[in-house]
């Protein structure tokens, strides 16, 4: 027993990212016992890797003394993210057994929404009061912590910011100069309340290490760092894509097949809703497919082919509401061109579809005439069906978006009801339309 727990220290210790995946992948109980091994440091990098929802339900059952003790050894604002995760009643208890100024900490950081500047601050941030000489800013730089210091924000004694301090300058001064004439008052902050979005954008924008955070009066409450930001943008990217095809936002390569299920088996269940939907309107014209069957050969070219248009189109709008590139005066113009997209595309791709169709059905025996109109209505129909892909593609994500619903997590599955309903509709109905042509 004793050289297991050596060894899982040790993989813990040396690979802790590798330790965070392997975590995931095992049973519950059989995590939880294995969590149970490891030293408060360990145990902390450990929760500091995996998600915060898999943190919560490991520390739900460990004491509360001990989901202390971690807490205040890790990061404030993974420290608030598993807090937030926890039920009332765990969340009441781990708070009453902190340090009064921990816990207030953590309740602070908990009070903000989880897509705010507030909540994905390191609310740890080292500050020089403008009163100070340099001597005086130097000897208290010597006793602040080397992780907290990000740039030498200087600030009023009430704690409002007012600049930042080049250390250069600073160490170049006069012991007792007062740093009063070295600051440098045109700072970029961020507020508190800014979505995660715009602090992504901004991040990229300025490219600073690292950017203070302050309150509604102008206080530094905290510093948000340029590296766990884009590690987050990239996380949110990569779970947006996961949702874009009904996959769970907290899903891993190795998550347990409990997960899921859970996760993918709900969206299964839509999308299977949806084929019906779309069998539904080829039912309607069963009569005509039962006399032409060509045209249940041809109708998955229709339909894939405005499923690649939409497809395009919505991965483009996407993006853009992703970089806050449609703001609400674009709207019009962004649905615009995906639509004249569509249009100019599918009258090329017509055109090649349709002498193709004419030269197989040529070749298989039909009239000139025959053939001619099945060229005709499946050209006409594939122009159809790319304009109100496009279009959908373009519209459905950024009405999702009005409604204050997440784009990614359904745009995908409507986007496919859409394009299938709209491209055997408009080629069967076409067909049924013109049946003397083609029979």
């Amino acid at each position: 027993m004793r050289s297991s727990d050596a060894l899982l220290r040790a993989f813990v210790e040396l690979h802790p990212e590798d330790a965070a995946r392997a975590f995931e992948t095992l049973d519950f109980d059989e995590t939880v016992r294995l969590f149970k091994r490891l030293s408060a440091r360990q145990a902390v990098s450990l929760l500091e890797r995996i998600t915060p929802e898999a943190s919560a339900r490991i520390c739900q059952r460990l004491d509360t003394q001990r989901v202390g003790e971690l807490l205040t050894g890790m990061q404030p604002r993974v420290a608030s993210a598993i807090v937030r995760q926890l039920d009332d009643e765990a969340r009441g208890a781990v708070l009453a057994g902190l340090d009064a100024s921990a816990a207030a900490a953590l309740q602070e950081l908990g009070g903000y929404p989880a897509d705010v500047a507030g909540a994905m601050m390191e609310p740890r941030v080292a500050s020089l009061s403008i009163d100070l000489t340099a001597q005086q800013a130097i000897a208290k730089l010597r006793k602040t912590p080397r992780e907290v210091l990000h740039y030498l924000y200087v600030t009023e004694r009430d704690g409002k910011l007012i600049g930042v301090l080049n250390m250069r300058d600073l160490l170049l001064a006069s012991p007792r100069d007062a740093i009063d004439t070295l600051v440098r008052r045109e700072v970029v902050t961020i507020a508190d309340t800014m979505n995660h979005d715009e602090v992504v954008q901004m991040m990229r924008e300025r490219g600073f290490l690292a950017l203070p955070v302050v309150d509604f009066d102008g206080r530094l409450i905290g510093v948000i760092k340029q590296s766990e930001v884009l590690g987050a943008g990239q996380l949110e990217a990569f779970e947006d894509l996961q949702k874009l095809v009904g996959a769970g936002a907290d899903e891993r390569a190795l998550s347990p097949v409990t997960l899921v299920v859970r996760r993918r088996l709900p969206w299964l269940l839509v999308n299977l809703g949806t084929a019906f939907l779309a069998a539904a309107v080829v039912g309607l014209f069963e009569g005509i497919i039962a006399k032409i069957a060509a045209l249940a050969v041809l109708l998955p070219v229709v339909a894939g082919q405005g499923g690649n248009t939409g497809s395009q189109s919505l991965a483009v709008v996407m993006r853009g509401i992703a970089l806050r590139e449609v703001i609400p005066g674009v709207k019009k113009r962004v649905i615009v061109k995906e639509v004249l997209g569509g249009l100019f595309n599918g009258i090329a791709i017509a055109v090649v579809t349709a002498a193709a169709v004419f030269a197989w059905r040529l070749a298989a025996g039909d009239a000139v005439g025959q053939s001619t109109g099945m060229a005709v209505i499946i050209g006409v129909a594939m122009v159809a069906n790319m304009v109100a892909a496009a279009g959908s593609g373009a519209v459905i994500p950024l009405l999702l978006k009005t409604l204050g619903q997440d784009p990614a997590q359904s745009a995908a599955i409507f986007l496919t009801t859409v394009t299938d309903i709209i491209g055997f509709a408009a080629f069967l109905g076409l067909a049924t339309l013109l049946s003397a042509m083609i029979l």
